[in-house]
């Protein structure tokens, strides 16, 4: 944090017990360990809040990339279905259709009824 050596720091004593005295240097000394305490509790609590926030933000990414991917996925599969279930439905549909038409020539095959046979002679007149 700062660079202040072992000779500094009995600098730093030595001045403060010259100032202060020797019957108040504890008192101080213990209010300055107190104070140096909070304000590195306090540096403590804001980098954990912007650990916090910086994580949080790396699961905002994450979680839009996530659902980016998953709209994506959707719209592959979506696409597939549909090319697949169109890839069906036209042979379905001709073979319906070919189905009902036979239907219908069949229906129309027993429905007309055998022309009768011809009486009488080609003259076309009735026979007595």
């Amino acid at each position: 944090m700062f660079d202040i050596g072992f000779s500094e720091l009995m600098v730093i004593g030595v001045v403060a017990l010259l100032v202060i005295g020797p019957e108040k240097l504890p008192k101080v000394a213990r209010t300055l360990g107190h104070l140096l305490g909070r304000a590195q509790r306090y540096v403590n609590d804001v980098k954990s809040d912007i650990n916090r926030e910086i994580q949080l933000d790396e699961l905002k990414k994450l979680q839009s990339q996530v659902t980016d991917s998953a709209r994506a996925l959707e719209d592959s599969v979506r696409k597939e279905y549909e090319s697949a279930r169109s890839a069906l439905e036209a042979p379905a549909r001709a073979a319906a259709a070919e189905l009902e038409d036979a239907a219908q020539q069949v229906a129309q095959a027993t429905q007309t009824p055998p022309s009768p046979p011809a009486t009488g002679d080609n003259t076309g007149k009735p026979a007595a």
